[in-house]
């Protein structure tokens, strides 16, 4: 049973109770309650009530086998939604753990802590987790630790605190995987995966899902395994992969029906519910939903009741029963117990009936109290990690509001709402003085922006629905449809993809890079004149794009084709908010450069980088002794780094290996000298030292990171960067050339000296290469850097 073989324990605990029942023992009552224990784990809760209800001699009520029988009722009681009874019997399992010095109390302090998870008090759920887990440890019970530690992981999550969850998960892990106990192991992996999906990295969620099915089916868990098919279909209907979705959630559907959890059946039908709404499919949504409400009719406070109540209000408003709609929508956001996410999407489902229903007003007022519901919450919330990830739950709202916004013909409105959804975590953390949201929306003038920078903007907005471009010059504002985000996604991650063939795109004529021109820049083409300066401000996968490589074929058949980077300085910003903070400056004259690099080896997989030591080297011909600092070798760590007062410096310069984290943005780190088991500088610890550099160079792999995340875009070094208050970063999308950077980064410094600001450096430094007649003429060598900018 601790091993997760439960087909076998349960042959065993049957095979036993059936003998000793002949014979008239009290054995056949401690296998009985075994018996009944097991099928709880395996999800047959009233088979298992069923079985011990009689009540057991009372040699029996007064040892560990009464406090077991109390405790798998109350678990049972759990499962069922029944928390009265549960209540009862995990009391009457105190009292009896109480009685003698008993084996099991840490087992009953953990059911406990499930009941309070599942009655919402967190607060009471974490003590009693503390205390079975001080229970294991002070008696010495590594199962019970297991458990404990897998439970407090959960809570973590239930309680949106995703890094403390993650550290509880491993923990949990290591502990049950040396101990082979996989009824852990399995929803630990799952746990884990739920953790993924809520921060947004679906990959990674998806990864987990697959090995908690996998444990959960060699281990017997029947309704865990249930319940991580559904969450997998979950998964992936929010990636849109809608048929992958229906199949794994009908299979969960099919056997959640054959058990005794009315929360995952609920589960299974909501998530039918939404793919088939999402796919047109609205009688299929209503089948599934009614019998949701059913299922969950016994206990109407739950949030999967709530949750299938706004679902039939959807279902109502896409068969245009507006009335029926707006109700249902009112309902939920009018009780006092529903949860934040539900209130925010109440509101805002309610501004779209309102919309269609021809209500402008009322429409945008509720769209409005959508967006304050959702900044409320993200406000609330403590974690970097988390704020980062914020609005790849809500971000819709926001993609709903613009549409209604482009199709009023307020254009400047719904530019103003799209930047509400930007840099949200980023400007917080910039200023304790940043203006409210709302006000700031009001502030907001773009085309001063655009005058002051003398510049052209382009904000990209890449919606489910509808994609825009708004073109921003120091005259004027227009917006323009973009295609479809699935066709600019396939477009961007193929011709990226095209960088590592051996050919130069652009002598390969290559289609997506003349496509993805023709998209995103062709629409704003004759308001950008020659060698002018464009600021992009990207979104979804355009945060991964260099523009600088998209190809210009030319209105004329004696045209040239190019790469847009010989016609325009580009730099690219997260908001326009930010933005207006911002100035296009020369470096400071008497600037001071930090620089570090050219580290030890910390592992076999950061070797020594042959060009390091050429690469600092070369920065000392711009910068005299006295106005440098070199950490190099063994004073290339992160300690020597964050004592060295970097806040000083105009200039920080990193030549190193660099890793960007897709799961944990903020743990990208720059790979310096080993300092005991340490060797990384992280983002994390960025973030936490205020800086005022004018230009910060993360001369590695992938600086700019690997993860985007709706609002922030691209999160790894160089938004940690930003967010300590530097004013420019140059980093890398994808790993570096040790072969081209020294050069380049020689003209960069070049440029800097000569009074040239960095976005003209920069360009100029990479023309060189541009222009070459070797390979590092490809985008591979010379298009990884891009300069972000607007802090």
């Amino acid at each position: 049973m601790r091993h997760g073989d439960l087909d076998a324990a349960l042959r065993e605990a049957d095979l036993a109770y059936q003998s000793y029942s002949k014979a008239g023992s009290d054995w056949a009552w401690r296998f009985r309650i075994q018996k009944a224990h097991i099928l709880v784990l395996r999800g047959s809760f009233k088979d298992a009530l069923e079985l011990i209800a009689p009540e057991p001699p009372i040699s029996i009520v007064r040892s560990d086998a009464g406090v077991e029988r109390k405790l798998v009722q109350g678990l049972a009681h759990i499962y069922l939604e029944e928390f009265a009874e549960a209540e009862k019997a995990l009391v009457d399992a105190d009292q009896i753990a109480a009685s003698f010095p008993s084996s099991l109390s840490g087992d009953v302090a953990l059911a406990r802590g499930i009941l309070e998870v599942s009655r919402n008090r967190n607060q009471e759920a974490a003590a009693a987790y503390h205390a079975a887990l001080h229970f294991a440890r002070e008696r010495n019970l590594p199962f019970l630790e297991a458990s404990a530690l897998g439970n407090l992981g959960h809570l973590a999550v239930k309680q949106e605190r995703f890094d403390e969850a993650n550290d509880w998960f491993k923990a949990t892990l290591q502990k049950a995987e040396s101990l082979g106990a996989t009824s852990t192991v399995a929803p630990t992996y799952g746990n884990m995966a739920w953790n993924y999906s809520m921060i947004g990295d679906f990959e990674n969620a998806e990864l987990f899902y697959k090995q908690a099915l996998e444990k959960s089916g060699n281990a017997g868990l029947v309704g865990d395994r249930v319940y991580w098919l559904n969450t997998l279909g979950e998964v992936l209907y929010l990636q849109r992969r809608y048929d992958e979705a229906q199949s794994m959630s009908e299979k969960a559907l099919s056997l959640a029906r054959g058990g005794d959890d009315r929360s995952t059946l609920t589960a299974c039908l909501d998530t039918l519910s939404e793919i088939a709404l999402a796919t047109g499919h609205v009688d299929i949504a209503a089948a599934h939903n009614e019998e949701a409400l059913q299922v969950e009719k016994p206990n109407p406070d739950q949030y999967a009741a709530r949750h299938s109540q706004l679902l039939a209000g959807r279902i109502a408003a896409g068969r245009r029963l507006f009335p029926h709609a707006e109700a249902t929508f009112i309902k939920v956001i009018g009780d006092p117990k529903a949860e934040t996410d539900l209130k925010w999407e109440a509101h805002a489902r309610l501004a779209e009936v309102l919309a269609a229903e021809k209500q402008p007003v009322k429409a945008e007022n509720e769209f409005r109290r959508a967006i304050e519901t959702v900044q409320n919450a993200q406000r609330s919330v403590q974690s970097e990690d988390f704020r980062v990830s914020f609005l790849s739950s809500a971000i819709e709202f926001y993609d709903a509001y613009v549409d209604f916004f482009v199709e009023q013909k307020r254009s400047l409105d719904a530019l103003k709402i799209a930047d509400l959804a930007r840099a949200q975590t980023l400007e917080a953390g910039l200023s304790s003085h940043t203006p409210g949201k709302a006000s700031r929306a009001a502030m907001l003038n773009p085309q001063g922006i655009a005058r002051r920078l003398n510049a052209v903007v382009l904000f990209y907005w890449l919606g489910e629905k509808h994609s825009y471009l708004w073109i921003i010059t120091p005259a004027n504002a227009s917006v323009v449809a973009l295609p479809a985000t699935t066709e600019i996604d396939a477009a961007v991650k193929a011709y990226r993809q095209s960088f590592l063939d051996p050919r130069d795109p652009l002598e390969a004529g290559n289609a997506d890079g003349k496509k993805l021109y023709t998209a995103l820049i062709a629409p704003a083409e004759k308001l950008i004149p020659k060698n002018s300066r464009v600021v992009i401000l990207p979104d979804g996968s355009l945060n991964s794009l260099n523009f600088e490589t998209l190809i210009v074929s030319g209105s004329k058949p004696e045209d040239k084709a190019h790469y847009w980077i010989e016609d325009v300085t580009v730099t690219t910003a997260n908001s326009l908010a930010l933005l207006a903070r911002s100035s296009v400056s020369g470096p400071p004259n008497t600037g001071r450069l930090l620089v570090v690099g050219d580290a030890l080896a910390a592992s076999p997989d950061f070797p020594p980088l042959p060009q390091a030591g050429k690469e600092v080297g070369l920065l000392e011909n711009y910068f005299a002794s006295s106005q440098r600092l070199e950490l190099t070798g063994a004073n290339a760590t992160a300690t020597h780094f964050l004592s060295s007062e970097p806040e000083k410096f105009s200039y920080l310069h990193f030549s190193a290996h660099g890793t960007a984290s897709r799961t944990r943005p903020l743990e990208s780190a720059v790979i310096l000298s080993p300092e005991g088991d340490s060797y990384k500088l992280y983002a994390r610890d960025v973030v936490k030292h205020p800086l005022n550099a004018y230009l910060v160079t993360i001369s590695a792999c992938n600086g700019a990171g690997t993860k985007s995340y709706a609002g922030e875009g691209l999160v790894g070094l160089s938004w940690a960067f930003l967010r300590a208050g530097a004013h420019n970063v140059i980093a890398g999308l994808w790993e570096v050339s040790n072969a081209s950077t020294p050069q380049l980064m020689d003209e960069l410094y070049k440029g800097l000296r000569a009074g040239e600001d960095p976005a003209t450096a920069l360009r100029k430094a990479k023309l060189t290469l541009v222009h070459s007649n070797g390979n590092y003429r490809k985008p591979f060598y010379w298009a990884p850097f891009l300069l972000y900018s607007g802090s």
